[in-house]
């Protein structure tokens, strides 16, 4: 039985879009941008992680963090245009299995890949956690310790769709920004006119324009904002001259596969 069987006979709105990551990369101000726009309809929660560390609930409960469909109806008739609602959870992009459960429920939907400067991204990604007391390390020793850290981990995850690994989630400073893989896996699923990819950079120096392709690519009516308030913003902290160095030579071979794989060179080198 196809998974979307379990859900259309429940009374709330399917998702059109998700923005799937990466973490610390724009994903949480873009959101909040779409969600002011007149036909969108936010989720009751941004980050449902229903596909990851939720999965386990059903359907049914993932319908419910929706807007219910007489809503939708209600907005419908009122704005005369479409109305479309998302998600948007950064973990998506990095999880394993992620893809391809959300292509089996929900094929026609919209993916936005945000990506930022692998090197920056990493740092922005060990301070957050640094914030909320769960790295003790300094940063060169924590991407030091990734490697045993994540050791096993992955495969843990392949082996075993139940598996969920806190280590997988909050320690891969390096490998979440290794994108190539985890680009590739969206696009080897789904077409490539349903997937937007970003660069984070050029969404925060000029937000408007970035955010009108956005809506573009979800085919909804432009509307430009007030405002562009960066959300969940980081203390500016110099990252070590020799720790960029390395991480600059780390990812070079990534990055070159990936601007080869889409075509479009981010200019990462620094």
């Amino acid at each position: 039985m196809h998974l979307w069987q379990n859900f259309k006979s429940l009374a709330y709105a399917k998702p059109d879009f998700f923005i799937i990551g990466a973490q610390k990369c724009g994903t949480t101000s873009l959101y909040n941008y779409l969600v002011k726009h007149p036909c969108v309809l936010s989720s009751h929660e941004k980050e449902i992680h229903f596909f990851t560390d939720k999965y386990d609930k059903g359907y049914s409960w993932y319908s419910k963090q929706f807007p219910s469909l007489i809503k939708k109806y209600y907005y419908t008739v009122r704005k005369h245009h479409r109305i479309i609602t998302g998600e948007a959870t950064p973990y998506y992009l990095f999880h394993p299995h992620v893809a391809k459960r959300i292509k089996s429920a929900f094929p026609k939907a919209k993916i936005i890949i945000m990506l930022r400067n692998p090197v920056d991204r990493a740092f922005s990604h060990y301070r957050y956690h640094v914030k909320l007391g769960q790295e003790p390390l300094s940063f060169k020793d924590a991407i030091e310790a990734e490697p045993a850290r994540l050791q096993e981990e992955y495969e843990k995850m392949l082996m075993d769709e139940n598996y969920s690994s806190i280590n997988y989630k909050i320690f891969s400073y390096l490998k979440r920004g290794i994108y190539i893989e985890q680009v590739k896996r969206w696009f080897e699923l789904f077409p490539a006119e349903q997937i937007l990819v970003l660069k984070s950079e050029e969404f925060f120096s000029d937000t408007a324009s970035c955010f009108s392709r956005v809506l573009d690519f979800l085919e909804l009516p432009e509307y430009e904002l007030s405002s562009y308030k960066t959300f969940n913003i980081g203390r500016e902290t110099a990252m070590d001259r020799e720790i960029r160095k390395f991480l600059v030579k780390y990812y070079r071979q990534y990055n070159q596969a990936l601007y080869s794989y889409l075509g479009k060179d981010f200019s990462w080198d620094g």
